[in-house]
């Protein structure tokens, strides 16, 4: 024998109740760290895609804005054949505005289905940590 003692592994050390409830309120507070950091970085680039389709969504409308008014005024004129131009005009407008009437409670309706956004894999890690917390503190 040569007289050197072999490391002991980790698991064997003593700690202290005090440093074990110190470790575990760093670790936490690094886990809470992380995932608030999780949350933002998800959030954020959901809102990078939402601003993108949005932007992309505007220009489609003014598109299709400009191409209603010249479709307007092709179904004025084709019925100012058969009718006087004011009766055209005004049957044209007012499908134009059933239309809208139609969208606006449709879109109102949507409205008021929609979840709010939340940051999903953010919550279900925190969900997952806590859990994991539980059944080690049981243990």
């Amino acid at each position: 024998m040569t007289g050197t003692t072999a490391p002991r592994p980790a698991h064997d050390e003593q700690h202290s109740v005090g440093e074990l409830v110190g470790q575990a309120t760093e670790q936490v507070s690094l886990l809470v760290r992380q995932e608030v950091a999780l949350a933002k970085e998800e959030l954020a680039a959901k809102g990078r895609r939402a601003g993108r389709g949005g932007g992309l969504l505007g220009a489609a409308g003014a598109f299709a804005y400009a191409g209603l008014l010249a479709l307007a005024g092709t179904g004025t004129a084709a019925l100012s054949l058969v009718l006087p131009v004011w009766a055209s005009a005004l049957i044209v407008t007012a499908v134009l505005f059933v239309i809208a009437a139609v969208l606006a409670a449709t879109g109102r309706a949507q409205l008021r289905h929609a979840a709010p956004p939340t940051p999903e894999e953010a919550l279900a890690g925190v969900k997952a940590d806590v859990e994991e917390i539980k059944e080690r503190a049981h243990r």
